[in-house]
Formats: structure tokens, C-alpha cells, sequence
């Protein structure tokens, strides 16, 4: 089975070459028959891929140890559940799990677009097999996931402790669906700044690719926010760490480029600007790969130390960069905008500063991420930048941000008369007002958390009121009921009360970002029979025992919970003692509600019995997760099909057919 899956990665390599090559060759010499020889290559990469992961996946279910990447990250006590997922813990596995969804969102896109963009498709398939053969060929000269050892151990060295975690499954993969996702409106960017095809087109036919690239890169980074917050046992869920920024800063960019675009599409114009952030958009998401393979910066998720893939990674972020920039500066005269701005209180001016804002938050990530090797070049010193510097820059970046969040929506395209926006603005900021100054006689004096606080209930009170303006009109001019009148405004309008229920989610996970402001934290050690008295509540050491299980061995503690001389619960911090590992894990235990989290560490404990523990107040942190929950609502329904946007493209299509 892993000879085939190594055969099969062959064929995809060169099968891929041929469609890169043949499809731009096809499209050159106009010969239908060429092009439909590339697309068929294409399609064969793809079933070829799908068989080579699944080969690996056979060998991780079935301890095939003698596969150096399943010895490596496998054993015979790892539960199927880990098993599977350990198909993407290791570098090999998970440049091949780049490559399959490639592969994957290739052959989706050829389908979509079987009997349509067909001047744009040929080009869109070059470039796409163009960046499957680089993967192919790091995976099969340099990263091989079916390299074989020389003798066959009886048992593998197990999954990182750490990577047991449900999270395993889920947050990798999202994040990788998003980087990859974003290499198709990249590739129809470039396909269409080749073909000078250069109206709204390649961007409404790639919008739903976008938001499910945005959305997944976001979706992502909560699932990596949460699976460090419940498993690395440090009392936090983001250390702007080089590859959480990685992640970060082309979702950024991403959002930049989703309200970007809506100009083009309504006014005709930012064209240029468009290409630059979806090409910036793109480069950041390599970027991100370059990080973490090349180790160039110290980061928990780095893979490996290898300077070899970094170089190869460095030389396709210039190659890009050089390539798709040296096209855009030969289309600048056919890129210029027909319109111009009319007033800067309009929406356009608005959704600019937004990306202003977006783009300078990506940049001074960005500066601090790579600070270290600018440091190490001129002063040979790496000097690394921690979170102080990206809370004291980043926050005031993304007040402003929640600020504009709520602006947006309510200003009209063109110009906005002062009128309206006395109209749209007089109701939330009274009610701004009075949340603030609710906030301040409850004794909330911390600067940057009421102001986060204030900008919060101003943006959901406008999004409130567009709800309950557009419900009300449906229910006097269409005489429908409240309930049946809310549905079908959102029905009727997915983009728009979608994108506001988005909003919704942002605004809920500033709100538990926030609470962060109020964080407490206490350390004691504690005896069988002692208590710990932390804000309301009274912690009591109740009991500690030991057993093993198949493979690793707890260490575990109970402790109650009292709150108002009433037991609230239990909670069990624990460590484990993993096989072929020689450092104990901290599994923390979390009694969470949504006004806040009791997280408490067990941090160690000497033979007397004592146990030392580390206990943390974290204030209203479930609104992140209920953001994110909401973030997924939004995003159905904006992606959901829309059947005026259907007959706009189709009519569209038939016009560049004319054409």
C-alpha cells in the first residue's frame, strides 16, 4: 500500500508539471484539445493525491513502523482517534495535506467553471498545478512521507503529548483549508490580470472562495486559541507567537480584501488596490508555511529546523512576488478606475480607512515577527519581540477597527449628508454614552477596556437597529409577521445580515478579548484538607490519587468549589505521565459560565502530599468561543446561494461568451 502511495506521488508530480505547462501552452496557441488534456491531468493529480493520503493514513491505522513518518509520530498505544490526525503532526504529513487540498480545491474549481470563464481557466489551472508541482517536488526530493528505515522498530515514538488533543483534528486542518483556499482567487487574480480580463468578474466568481479561505484561516486560530488555552496550561489562548502571527496576518489582509472588493464591485474602482492585497493576501499565507518549516524563528509549532525548505519557500514568496506584481504594473492603465472618490463621508472612504487600519495592524505584526531577524542581520543579536509590544501596538489598531465596525454599515455609498448621520448615529451613541458611563459607576476605570466596552455597544446597537429598521419595513409594506419578517430580511439579503451577524461575532469576541484586562492569578501550595480563597470563590483540597492507563500514567487532584458557602463543584487538575516521554504534561481543569473561567493548573507536588497548584480568574472568555459559534452563522449564510447574484454572473458569462 505505501509503494503505491510513493508511485502515486510520482505521477502527481509529473502529471502536474504537464498540466502546468500544457494548459498555458493550450490557451497560447488556442488548441481546445490541448486544454482539455491539461484539465484531465489535473484531474488525475487530485485522484493520485487522494490515494497517496489515504495510503498514509493506512499506514498510520495499520503501525506501519517501518515507514520512518509513522515511527516518528505514531505508537502502538496512540488511540485511533490521534492516530488518524497524526497523518498532518509532522512536517512530510502535513506538506502532503497542503498539496491534497490543493489537488482538491482544483478539481471543485474546474467543475464550477466546466461551461464557464473559460477565457480566465486555462491560466487559473497553470497556475494552481504550478503550485501543486512545488509541493510535490519538496515532498518527493526532499520531504517524504513513505521514506523507509532500514530495519522495522516494534513500536513508534508516539504523538507529542500536546497534539492529544482534540483539537488535533480539527484546528491544522481549518488552518490549511484557509491558506490553501486563498490560492484560488490568487490564481484568477493573476489569470485575469494575464488575459486583461479585468472586470468584477474573477472577483464575484471567486467570493465564496474567498469568505470559505477567511473563514476557515479565522475558524482556525480560535481552535488553536482554544486548544492552547485548555491544553499548554500557561492560563492564556494567544502568546503572538511567529506562527500565530503567520496565521493572523493573512486573515487580516483577507478581511482587508473581502470589504475591498465590494468598492469594485458597487463603484468600479480600487482595482489595482484589489490585486495588491489579494496578492499580498496570498504571499502572507506562504509566508506562513516558510515560518513554520523553516525555523528561522523559535515557535512551539515550528516543525523543523531546516534551512533548506526555507530557502526553496523564500525563493517562491520573491519568485511570486516579482511575477505577479510585474504583471500588475503592466495592466496599471487598464486597472484605473472609472470613478473617484465623492466625499469622504461616504462608505467607500469608510471601507478605505478600514483597510488602512487592517493593513497597518498586518504590517506592525509583521515588523514584530520578523524584528528577530533584522536584529540578528544588522546588530548580529536576534532580539526577540514579546507580547508587550504587540498588546501596547496592536490595541489601539483594532479599537479603532470595532470603531469603524460599526460606522461602516450605516454610511451610504458616495456621500452621507449630515442628516443621516444623525439619523443612523444619535440612538447608539446615546446608548454608548450611557453604557459608559454604567461601566465607570460600576468602578471599571481600566482605560483600553472601556473604551473596548463603549465601541461594543455602539457597533451592537447599530447592527440591533439595521435588524429592527429593515424587519419593521418588511412588516408594514409586506404585512408579515416580526418573526417571518426577520427571516426573510435575512433571506432576502444573505450578504448584507450576514456580514452583519459577522459583525455580531467580532464585537462578541472583542468582549472576551477584553476580559483579559481583568485577569487574576494566585499560587499556593496546599495540603489534604487546606482552602484557597480566590475573588468569590473558596478552593478546598480534597483528595489526590494515581493510576495507570493504556498509555500514560495521571497523577490527579480534586478539589471543591465553594461560592457564597455553597459547594459550586468539583475540579480534578491533573498530570500525565506519557510512555517514552520523560517530562510530566499539566492537564488543566476549567469550571467554566459566561461571566468568566476558574482555570487551575496543578503544578507540581512533593512526597509529603503537598500539591502546588496555579489558579486563574479568566473574566467573560466564553464570548470568544460564542464568537467564534456566531462567526459560523454569519458565514453560512453568507456563502449561501444567492439567486439574484446567480443571474448577474450568468448574465455576466453570456456577455464575455459575446464578447
Amino acid at each position: 500500500m505505501t509503494q503505491i502511495g510513493y508511485l502515486s506521488l510520482i505521477t502527481a508530480l509529473i502529471v502536474s508539471a504537464y498540466a502546468s505547462i500544457f494548459s498555458f501552452v493550450g490557451k497560447k496557441r488556442e488548441k481546445e484539445e490541448i486544454i482539455v488534456s491539461a484539465e484531465n491531468a489535473a484531474l488525475a493529480s487530485f485522484i493520485l493525491l487522494t490515494l497517496s493520503s489515504i495510503s498514509l493514513i493506512y499506514a498510520f491505522i495499520n503501525y506501519d513502523f517501518k515507514l520512518e513518518y509513522v515511527a516518528s509520530y505514531s505508537s502502538r498505544t496512540l488511540p485511533l482517534f490521534y492516530r488518524i490526525p497524526a497523518f498532518w503532526a509532522g512536517q512530510k504529513g502535513s506538506l502532503l495535506l497542503w498539496v491534497w487540498l490543493l489537488s482538491i480545491f482544483t478539481a471543485i474549481v474546474m467543475i464550477q467553471n466546466k461551461k464557464q470563464n473559460r477565457q480566465l481557466m486555462p491560466y487559473v489551472i497553470s497556475i494552481l498545478m504550478f503550485l501543486e508541482f512545488f509541493f510535490l517536488s519538496i515532498i518527493v526530493f526532499i520531504s517524504n512521507p513513505f521514506e523507509k528505515l532500514s530495519f522495522t522498530p516494534p513500536d513508534g515514538q508516539g504523538l507529542n503529548p500536546l497534539l492529544q488533543n482534540p483539537g488535533m483534528l480539527f484546528h491544522p486542518p481549518a488552518l490549511y483549508i484557509g491558506y490553501v483556499g486563498f490560492a484560488i482567487p490568487f490564481a484568477f487574480a493573476i489569470a485575469a490580470l494575464i488575459t486583461g480580463k479585468l472586470d468584477d468578474i474573477w472577483i464575484r466568481t471567486t467570493r465564496r472562495w474567498t469568505i470559505f479561505s477567511w473563514y476557515f484561516l479565522g475558524i482556525g486560530n480560535l481552535l488553536g486559541a482554544q486548544w492552547a488555552y485548555v491544553e499548554l496550561g500557561w492560563g492564556g489562548y494567544w502568546a503572538w507567537d511567529p506562527v500565530e502571527n503567520a496565521s493572523f496576518m493573512p486573515w487580516l489582509t483577507g478581511t482587508a480584501f473581502l470589504h475591498s472588493v465590494m468598492i469594485q464591485e458597487k463603484r468600479d474602482m480600487l482595482k489595482i488596490w484589489n490585486m495588491i492585497l489579494i496578492i499580498i493576501t496570498f504571499v502572507l499565507t506562504i509566508f506562513g508555511t516558510f515560518i513554520v518549516r523553516s525555523g528561522v524563528l523559535s515557535s512551539v509549532h515550528t516543525f523543523a529546523q531546516s534551512p533548506i525548505l526555507g530557502s526553496i519557500f523564500l525563493g517562491l514568496i520573491v519568485t511570486i512576488l516579482i511575477f505577479a506584481f510585474g504583471l500588475l504594473f503592466n495592466r496599471q492603465k487598464i486597472l484605473k478606475s472609472k470613478n473617484e472618490l465623492e466625499s469622504i463621508l461616504s462608505r467607500e472612504s469608510s471601507f478605505l480607512f478600514n483597510n488602512l487600519i487592517l493593513i497597518g495592524a498586518a504590517f506592525a505584526i509583521l515588523w514584530g515577527t520578523i524584528f528577530p531577524l533584522i536584529s540578528e542581520a544588522v546588530r548580529k543579536v536576534k532580539i526577540t519581540v514579546g507580547p508587550p509590544f504587540f498588546n501596547r501596538v496592536t490595541i489601539p489598531i483594532f479599537l479603532v477597527l470595532l470603531f469603524i465596525t460599526g460606522l461602516c454599515p450605516l454610511i451610504a455609498w458616495r456621500r452621507t449628508t449630515l442628516k443621516n448621520l444623525k439619523k443612523f448615529f444619535l440612538y447608539p451613541t446615546i446608548i454608548a454614552l450611557t453604557g459608559i458611563s454604567i461601566i465607570i459607576l460600576l468602578g471599571i476605570h481600566h482605560l483600553y477596556a472601556s473604551v473596548s466596552f463603549t465601541l461594543s455597544i455602539f457597533v451592537v446597537t447599530t447592527i440591533i437597529l439595521e435588524f429592527y429598521r429593515g424587519v419593521r419595513v418588511r412588516h408594514d409594506m409586506k404585512k408579515e409577521n416580526y418573526l417571518k419578517a426577520f427571516f426573510n430580511l435575512i433571506e432576502r439579503n444573505k450578504r448584507r445580515y450576514g456580514g452583519y451577524i459577522v459583525h455580531l461575532a467580532m464585537v462578541l469576541i472583542f468582549i472576551g478579548v477584553t476580559g483579559s484586562a481583568f485577569k487574576v492569578e494566585k499560587e499556593a501550595s496546599l495540603k489534604k484538607g487546606d482552602s484557597i480563597r480566590i475573588k468569590e470563590y473558596t478552593l478546598k483540597y480534597e483528595d489526590f490519587s494515581s493510576y495507570p492507563t493504556a498509555n500514560k500514567y495521571i497523577l490527579s487532584t480534586t478539589l471543591s468549589i465553594w461560592k457564597n458557602n455553597k459547594k459550586f463543584g468539583f475540579l480534578t487538575p491533573e498530570k500525565y505521565l506519557y510512555k517514552n516521554e520523560e517530562q510530566a504534561h499539566t492537564e488543566v481543569d476549567i469550571l467554566s459560565n459566561l461571566k468568566e473561567d476558574l482555570y487551575v493548573i496543578l503544578a507540581g507536588f512533593t512526597e509529603d502530599g503537598t500539591a502546588s497548584f496555579k489558579f486563574f480568574i479568566e473574566p467573560l472568555i466564553a464570548w470568544i468561543w460564542i464568537g467564534g459559534i456566531v462567526l459560523t452563522i454569519g458565514t453560512i449564510i453568507i456563502i449561501l446561494p444567492d439567486k439574484r447574484e446567480k443571474r448577474y454572473l450568468q448574465e455576466k458569462y453570456r456577455q464575455a461568451i459575446i464578447t
